[in-house]
């Protein structure tokens, strides 16, 4: 058994450490962790750790931190009433072989997918359901895409489904969208959602990602991000902040603040880049947090009907996408190796990284 501890001031900093044999208390499970993705989302929750307390879901010791990551894992011992050994679940995991969680079933609420669980542990009780729900899935074929994509994607889903809607102070919605972080897996699921509306999306991205990222079609324009001052786009136009880099927040803002309707901050895949700073022209960045999104969804179809309509979707995106390709990586050091190239900013983009822990 170990963990991946990554260092909380400098998330460059990893280490593995072994763990001692883990036995659940009363009310708890064990689960062996199966598979999980690496992206630059999971870079994102150590960024932004402690002012949205990603860091507080799995605990360690002072000064590290167990990056949250979502996957895939079974149940192998439990002493929790309603929870059988052999369940397998979706959801918000460790980068670990193994962790001890308070699950507990959910029972019938129409806002919960089905036989979905939660995790009652005091330490994560002021997070989202979003993050404390693990949802039973039999193993699929698929597996390899769903867990990447399955929250991602959700993220693409309901951020697609944000900008579908007409703002009061709008005539209409954006006709245009620009994105950052153009090679980042979010980023191009939306692109996607969008262009399937005939929305006309631009993506920025670093000069050595333009070329890739362009053989792949998912963007009507690709733009390096020294080139946004050259740009001229027609609005309207909302633009969508995954880099979390606030010289490319204020070029944007600066280039096209007469075209733009609204600024969405997401990610911070530019995650070592300066805190945002200074009075930006144009509409006044809001953050997007999934979970309020996801709440509001399903008090209007229910979770299982969201979940099944995300699904849907996503399949239709993979489909149409035969390029992204599975690297699967096993173990500790390799873990650490693919989290290194992810953090520097090296990933392919049609790269989908699979870690199994043993």
């Amino acid at each position: 058994m170990w963990d991946l501890l990554t260092n909380r001031d400098d998330l460059r900093k990893t280490e593995v450490r072994p763990v001692p044999a883990l036995e659940p208390a009363d009310g708890e499970v064990l689960l062996e962790v199966e598979r999980f993705a690496l992206t630059s989302n999971n870079i994102t929750y150590g960024k932004v750790g402690d002012s949205f307390g990603y860091w507080r879901f799995f605990p360690a010791p002072h000064g590290w931190g167990r990056l949250p990551c979502w996957g895939f894992a079974r149940v192998v011992r439990s002493r929790a009433p309603g929870v059988a050994e052999g369940l397998r679940v979706y959801g918000y995991l460790p980068m670990s072989t193994h962790v001890t969680m308070r699950l507990a079933p959910t029972g019938d609420r129409a806002e919960l997918p089905a036989r979905a669980y939660a995790d009652t542990a005091a330490h994560r009780a002021e997070g989202s359901a979003t993050y404390n729900t693990y949802v039973a899935m039999p193993a699929d074929p698929f597996d390899n895409h769903r867990v990447v994509w399955r929250s991602l994607f959700s993220t693409s889903y309901l951020l697609d489904h944000e900008l579908s809607q007409a703002e009061p102070a709008q005539a209409a919605a954006p006709t245009t969208v620009v994105l950052s972080s153009a090679s980042s897996k979010t980023a191009m699921g939306l692109a996607w959602l969008l262009r399937r509306r005939q929305v006309t999306v631009v993506g920025l991205t670093s000069t050595d990602k333009v070329a890739a990222l362009t053989r792949h079609g998912l963007y009507d324009q690709l733009v390096s991000y020294d080139e946004i001052a050259g740009q001229n786009l027609q609005g309207p136009m909302a633009f969508v902040d995954f880099a979390g880099d606030p010289g490319v927040v204020g070029a944007v803002h600066q280039r096209f603040a007469h075209h733009l309707t609204r600024s969405i901050i997401v990610g911070v895949t530019h995650w070592d880049a300066a805190a945002r700073g200074g009075d930006l022209p144009g509409p006044t960045p809001t953050l997007f947090f999934a979970p309020e999104r996801v709440r509001s969804l399903t008090a209007d179809v229910g979770g299982t009907e969201l979940l099944q309509r995300m699904d849907t979707a996503m399949r239709d995106f993979i489909a149409a996408c035969p390029w992204l390709r599975i690297v699967e990586h096993t173990g500790p050091e390799a873990l650490q190796k693919i989290y290194n190239t992810v953090i520097d900013g090296h990933a392919k983009p049609e790269d989908i990284h699979i870690i199994k822990p043993a």
